[in-house]
């Protein structure tokens, strides 16, 4: 083998190493702009007015993107059947979101996190439901599927991981349900009123600015590496 060619079969893998890892910086730029228009698009909506919560012929149209985080209401009332409890880790420790079935005014269902419960405090008698007709304002988040955590929710055994309202629903016996949950805000009343709401976290990570760099620090590396061995070998 002539050494023009070694040279080139090492210099072919090398350029489709510097094309692969510039195509990573330029993927990250993009993510880049997703994720600012996300900032900026959940920053607005949670300055701005609630408006009603999206009933069953909007249900089709709701993404992420479009709908997570978005402040809502609903009019209704809770109904009798039990609430469910899923696990939880939040600032106060772990616990358990209290995901509560809830029917609204014009009939169609949803489940309403009302809050935070820390694991001693499991009893209903701790958590009481509002009694008739309310409004209920909170976050709209999408439903979380089972398989979405490292655990798979237990519904015989009344275990939950994950807020997947339509295995939820069925659990239950309601129905179709929202494919969304209601993220009830503070808890008015006393300080110690059970559960707490309002422990949402609402943060996005954006790092891909620095992902972008360190890709294209990487690709621009490597070719200045490349074109600096095809010299050299030129020149023996």
């Amino acid at each position: 083998m002539s050494a023009g060619t070694r040279k080139w079969l090492l210099l072919g893998p090398g350029f489709l190493a510097v094309v692969i890892l510039a195509g990573l910086g330029i993927w990250q730029v993009q993510r880049l702009g997703w994720k600012n228009a996300l900032i900026a698009r959940v920053e607005a909506g949670l300055a701005a007015q609630p408006v009603a919560a999206p009933g069953p012929a909007d249900w089709p149209q709701i993404t992420f993107d479009s709908a997570e985080y978005r402040r809502i209401t609903a009019r209704g009332h809770y109904l009798p059947e039990a609430d469910l409890l899923v696990m939880a880790v939040t600032a106060r420790g772990p616990g358990f979101w209290v995901m509560s079935p809830f029917e609204t005014q014009d009939g169609w269902r949803l489940f309403v996190n009302r809050g935070f419960v820390p694991q001693d405090r499991q009893d209903p008698e701790d958590r009481p439901r509002p009694a008739g007709a309310v409004e209920v304002s909170g976050l709209l988040r999408l439903s979380q599927p089972d398989g979405a955590f490292l655990r798979s929710n237990d519904p015989e055994g009344g275990r939950w991981f994950s807020r997947d309202t339509a295995a939820m629903a069925q659990s239950l016996g309601l129905g179709e349900a929202a494919p969304y949950f209601l993220d009830a805000g503070v808890t008015e009343g006393a300080a110690d009123s059970q559960p707490i709401g309002g422990l949402t976290v609402v943060s996005f990570p954006n790092n891909h600015l620095q992902y972008a760099l360190t890709w294209f620090a990487l690709s621009g590396g490597l070719a200045f590496l490349l074109f600096w061995a095809f010299c050299r070998s030129g020149e023996d």
